[in-house]
């Protein structure tokens, strides 16, 4: 098995198919007030990385680096393929995020998630991330957690 985690366009089908998956997934576990999903137009912007994580060549996970004015970045959009779970794609993109968030020079990755995904949650903490008050223009939230890893 060889995956490979590159910077690709997000507008392709079976990205769109992952993004569609993760809408419904979030859905499923909280209200819409409570979803702070970004669309396809967004992840197209320049300030944003899109990663593409492919096991021999079939896309199986996604997320994207959003920079922040401020010298950080946000994680959004992170998937992985319910087929494609157990392989460790969640890991390899974690480290692919954090490669680029140094190369991009910048001071910290942030992110907000559920608290009803407890193995997001676990990755985030096995990788330094820790919990802050919430950032930019999110507002506290009882199903949301915002958590941050510093880079320099």
């Amino acid at each position: 098995m060889t995956v490979t985690i590159d910077i690709e366009p997000p507008r392709q089908p079976e990205i769109l198919r992952l993004l569609e998956l993760s809408d419904a997934y979030a859905a499923s576990l909280y209200p819409a007030e409570s979803n702070h999903l970004v669309d396809v137009s967004t992840l197209e912007k320049d300030t944003v990385s899109f990663l593409v994580a492919r096991k021999d060549g079939s896309i199986v996970g996604c997320c994207a680096l959003v920079e922040a004015a401020d010298g950080t970045a946000e994680i959004k959009r992170m998937f992985v393929d319910p087929e494609a779970r157990g392989l460790k794609i969640g890991k390899l993109l974690m480290d692919a995020l954090i490669e680029r968030g140094r190369e991009l020079s910048l001071s910290a990755i942030r992110l907000e998630t559920g608290i009803h995904q407890p193995e997001a949650i676990g990755l985030y903490r096995r990788y330094g991330f820790v919990e802050i008050e919430p950032f930019g223009a999110y507002k506290p939230d009882p199903l949301s957690l915002f958590m941050e890893r510093r880079l320099s």
